[in-house]
């Protein structure tokens, strides 16, 4: 019985593993389904297509992302900001110890591999980021309401420019084969351009 009450979270987890080793489009559901020890119907129980599955794998890589964010609340508004940064280094670092090469962004992968091809998973994915986009512009807004940001840094633009950063800067370290431990300065450093000059801690 425990099998059963566990097998989409097995196919979410197989799924979610090999789409990031490998991609969506050369994943097939019979792989999916073996790899997670479930038959084909039981498959389609828990999810009309594989479209369907690519939702919940979405929301899986979400989940992860907010309990990391969380882990770190902050002190200061400025403990909360350097957080960001924090949390994507640290579900970075874990992915590069899992598969032994930078994988990429499980967001940006399936932006850019299905945002044309699938109009339902664009739209989901796009709901998703605009949430988190919404999460990290919040973060922002208090850090402005304290002062922390240098004077005429808009909280709402800095919160998508510093996603859009991480994105730009995940691609090319998966291009170039880099070492997660570049990544960290990279993005501490965007952060600490966007404060106060007292609140500068970073070197």
């Amino acid at each position: 019985m425990p099998r059963t009450s566990n097998a989409r979270d097995r196919i979410v987890s197989v799924a979610a593993r090999l789409f990031l080793e490998r991609s969506y489009h050369d994943v097939g559901v019979e792989e999916i389904c073996a790899s997670a020890d479930v038959r084909k119907g039981s498959f389609y129980h828990y999810f009309s297509s594989k479209a369907d599955l690519a939702k919940a794998v979405i929301d899986r890589h979400m989940r992860v992302f907010q309990t990391r964010l969380a882990s770190k609340p902050g002190a200061t508004p400025a403990d909360q900001l350097y957080a960001i940064p924090d949390a994507i280094v640290a579900i970075q670092t874990a992915l590069h110890a899992d598969f032994g090469r930078f994988v990429g962004c499980p967001f940006g992968n399936m932006a850019a591999e299905l945002s044309t091809t699938d109009e339902a998973v664009r739209i989901h994915l796009a709901a998703r980021l605009a949430a988190l986009e919404a999460q990290l512009a919040k973060i922002c807004r208090d850090a402005a309401a304290h002062r922390t940001l240098r004077e005429g840094v808009d909280p709402d633009r800095l919160a998508h420019a510093l996603f859009a950063h991480y994105q730009g800067l995940i691609l090319l370290a998966k291009l170039h084969g880099s070492s997660v431990s570049a990544l960290a300065p990279a993005l501490h450093d965007f952060v600490d351009g966007h404060l106060a000059d007292e609140f500068r801690v970073r070197p």
